[in-house]
């Protein structure tokens, strides 16, 4: 009896280290896939040129102070677009990870 009372502790233990482990995975692929991401849609915007380069992506400034359309802004949009990514992970990874343990819980 004591081996199978070990053998589920040591399942609890490695499915709530495994449930920690997700949402900082989730938090770090979001970010790096929003980061690349908006600095590569300001990039190609950049190269692509035009006569009024990225006036929708602009509007972005309201929400991100300093970012705008430029060489300097793919840098601090990286930063911005990386932030909101893993803040968007790691709470979409929170959320799913509550979900399932409630309902685990449940009789």
């Amino acid at each position: 009896m004591r081996a199978a009372e070990a053998e589920g502790r040591e399942r609890e233990l490695v499915r709530a280290a495994i449930v920690r482990l997700r949402s900082r995975v989730m938090a770090v692929v979001f970010g790096a896939v929003g980061g690349c991401g908006l600095f590569g849609a300001t990039a190609w915007l950049l190269m692509r040129g035009g006569p009024n380069v990225g006036q929708h992506l602009s509007l972005l400034r309201n929400y991100f102070p300093g970012y705008s359309v430029t060489w300097p802004g793919t840098l601090l949009g990286f930063f911005y677009g990386a932030l909101v990514g893993a803040l968007l992970g790691w709470t979409i990874a929170s959320v799913y990870n509550r979900v399932a343990e409630w309902r685990q819980r449940r009789p």
